[in-house]
């Protein structure tokens, strides 16, 4: 009984992403473990939906490993909840409920005619497509889950027990630490103009975003300080990663973070069907500009990374059609990808910082003294293996650059799963948002909150800072 009182969702959350760093930490042995976890891929033929990430597994059928990949995450969930009094052969039902439905629905955001950008549509035989990228899967999820979940009730009842929307997600973020730890190497050899600027891009999301959500939150929005702080975080930092440690840093309630994620989903998709058109338009002689823009702009790091590698080629197809100049591709890319990484990596640090403001001016009693071990406790875990999964896979490839391929391979099996778990959070946040219960809880106000702040002036501002810096730089010529 002392074990399931010690252990907690969110310590269990730390556990289990730590587990899976270390089965993909056996590629540096030589061993692919995760190998056979079923990947997503753009489609326009259903046969081609499913299939291993790695090559190695090749041989094996898509369908197989999709199987292999729910029987796997299954047995993974259910071990680590029987020890918080879970019902586990219940549990077991309706997440083999939640995995199936929400595989279709990452499947259906696959379809090329939504997610292929404008250079993949001539592999795929098209004229046109929406350009999303399969991260329109998570739409999918979060649409299909809403449907089920207030027009469905019976089915949302079965999967009641499956419904863990935080623990996905928190699983996830540990997983995404090593990711980040890796693609930060890359960044390391980067131009020091670029470096510098993502520099930058640390104080304008941190200091001067942030403060200006929550005051308009707090000031014209009427909103408690429980609301203000993972809203902020949600359209300053990182959407939803920085929103869920937000809200376990201050011990906001559930429904809160879970909120905030949601409509990051949403207006994810709508930067990236706007601001990418809107760079070809406007910046398209700013090549390098239109890139750190994307990286500042949109909030989620798929979303940010996609509306970079879209901006890229729209505006070198702009450029040769104007001028004959051809420029190389992905210095674009690489522009958003940098800024959002050297965002991401401090969500841990803010996390402590906010955890520390919280008990020493928000919940401290008077005469009370801030304790060390209290702001400690407010601590979200699961970013302690947020934090330690970069570090160590930071460390590992800075000091052998020979190990960077091995390294992106780990991160390769890992992040299939960080996928399939986020896909499986917004699907359970959808099937849990009641439409009454959210309206009275305000979430027309918080997207309001997010409309007024993002086209009011984190956009502008972060176009504003991207030409100081990246005016007049271009990438090299092709």
């Amino acid at each position: 009984m002392a074990e399931k009182r010690w252990l907690t969702e969110d310590k269990l959350a730390l556990i289990l992403g730590l587990f899976l760093f270390i089965l993909g930490m056996f590629n540096f042995a030589g061993t692919d473990v995760l190998g056979w976890a079923v990947a997503t891929k753009v489609w326009t033929s259903a046969g081609s939906i499913f299939a291993p990430v790695s090559e190695k597994y090749a041989g094996l059928p898509g369908i197989a490993s999709l199987l292999l990949t729910f029987v796997f995450i299954t047995a993974f969930l259910s071990l680590g909840l029987k020890y918080l009094s879970t019902d586990v052969p219940r549990f077991i039902k309706s997440f083999a409920i939640v995995f199936f439905i929400s595989m279709l629905c990452w499947a259906a955001g696959h379809y090329a005619t939504i997610a292929a950008t404008p250079n993949q549509l001539e592999k795929f035989h098209l004229t046109w497509a929406m350009g999303l990228t399969g991260e329109a899967g998570f739409i999918v999820a979060l649409l299909a889950g809403i449907f089920i979940g207030n027009f469905m009730p019976g089915l949302a009842e079965e999967m009641k027990e499956a419904l863990r929307p935080e623990l996905y997600i928190k699983i996830a973020i540990v997983i995404l630490g090593a990711e980040l730890g890796v693609k930060a190497v890359d960044a390391l050899g980067l131009a020091s103009s670029v470096i510098f600027r993502g520099l930058c891009a640390i104080v304008e999301a941190y200091l001067i975003y942030w403060a200006l959500v929550y005051y308009v939150a707090r000031k014209y929005f009427k909103f408690s300080r429980e609301w203000s702080a993972p809203l902020a975080s949600g359209i300053s930092i990182c959407g939803v990663s920085a929103a869920i440690a937000t809200g376990g840093a201050i011990r906001s309630r559930p429904i809160v973070p879970i909120m905030v994620s949601s409509l990051v989903v949403v207006f994810t998709c709508i930067e990236m069907l706007i601001l990418p058109f809107g760079a070809q338009w406007g910046l398209w002689k700013e090549p390098m500009v239109a890139g750190a823009w994307m990286g500042l702009a949109v909030k989620s790091d798929g979303g940010a990374i996609a509306s970079g590698a879209i901006t890229d080629a729209l505006i070198r197809a702009k450029t040769v059609a104007e001028t004959g100049i051809q420029y190389q591709s992905g210095w674009i890319t690489m522009a958003a990808t940098t800024i959002k990484i050297f965002i991401d990596v401090f969500i841990g640090i803010w996390a402590f910082v906010l955890a520390a403001v919280w008990c020493t001016f928000i919940d401290s009693k008077p005469g009370q003294r801030m304790r060390m071990g209290e702001i400690l406790d407010r601590f979200p875990r699961f970013v302690l293996g947020y934090v330690l999964t970069f570090i160590i896979m930071l460390i590992v490839c800075a000091l052998h650059p020979d190990l960077v391929k091995v390294g992106k391979a780990a991160i390769s099996g890992t992040g299939i799963f960080r996928g399939i778990f986020f896909v499986l959070t917004f699907f359970t946040i959808g099937v849990i948002a009641n439409f009454k219960k959210l309206w009275a809880e305000g979430i027309g106000k918080l997207a309001a909150v997010y409309i007024v702040c993002l086209f009011g002036f984190i956009i502008w501002i972060g176009l504003f800072i991207s030409w100081l810096f990246f005016h007049g730089v271009t990438p090299p010529v092709a």
